[in-house]
């Protein structure tokens, strides 16, 4: 069974609210550079679906597209934590959901640092640790375990393992790879930022770090929204 295929409605409809808080702090036009460090073309398609200008985008992927590549899209296969471009290439930089995948907290600092290297403007979106139920493997509470006692879990005892039936090598990638991030953790890796929180029923459901020169941020708060994304 594809999970993806499961989930997606569910990734459309708050794709659609986190596109318009992105589009509200950015000035975004045809001429505008922008980078998205671990995207596809999911995001931006819906972009242009619900009538956004889109950007001259390069894509930054661990994997080359199998997809045709639109015109104002450019795809680069390379690891977000050294990247291959110059200082300041980009007008913004972007990430959705990624941070939380590149590793250890050292990497995350890396992530951070070369994404402030390439743009002053960034968008940086990643689920909050402190959210009750774990959006990769869609069950409460395995994420405050320790790693050690999520392993046996993971392939039995989680929706995400029940619907896809990973062997255990996949099972360990993924718990080495994923590392959810705290609010003060975020604060930590973009002090010059914003950091704003998502919220579900009242609980912080996903983090956004943004910097923008468009946008005066001091006075936003938190945001709300009303189940995961």
């Amino acid at each position: 069974m594809n999970i993806h295929q499961i989930y997606r409605p569910i990734l459309t409809y708050f794709r659609k609210k986190r596109l318009k808080k992105f589009y509200s702090f950015f000035q975004i036009t045809e001429q505008s550079k922008l980078l998205d460090i671990g995207g596809d073309l999911f995001f931006w398609e819906l972009a242009k679906k619900e009538g956004y200008s889109l950007p001259k985008i390069t894509i930054v992927n661990l994997y080359p597209s199998n997809r045709e590549l639109p015109e104002n899209i450019d795809w680069v296969v390379a690891d977000g934590k050294k990247l291959p471009f110059d200082d300041l290439s980009f007008d913004i930089a972007f990430s959705n959901s990624v941070i939380e995948h590149v590793g250890s907290w050292e990497s995350q600092v890396d992530f951070a640092k070369e994404i402030k290297r390439i743009s002053h403007q960034y968008f940086i979106q990643t689920p909050s640790q402190s959210f009750p139920v774990e959006p990769h493997l869609l069950t409460p509470f395995i994420h405050w375990l320790p790693k050690k006692a999520q392993r046996p879990l993971l392939r039995n005892f989680t929706v995400w393992g029940l619907l896809t039936r990973p062997n255990q090598d996949y099972c360990d990638n993924l718990l080495a790879e994923l590392q959810l991030l705290k609010k003060k953790q975020m604060e930590e890796l973009f002090p010059e930022g914003k950091i704003l929180v998502e919220k579900s029923l009242g609980l912080e459901k996903s983090l956004i770090a943004i910097k923008s020169s468009y946008k005066d941020l001091s006075k936003m708060g938190n945001h709300k929204t009303t189940a995961p994304a």
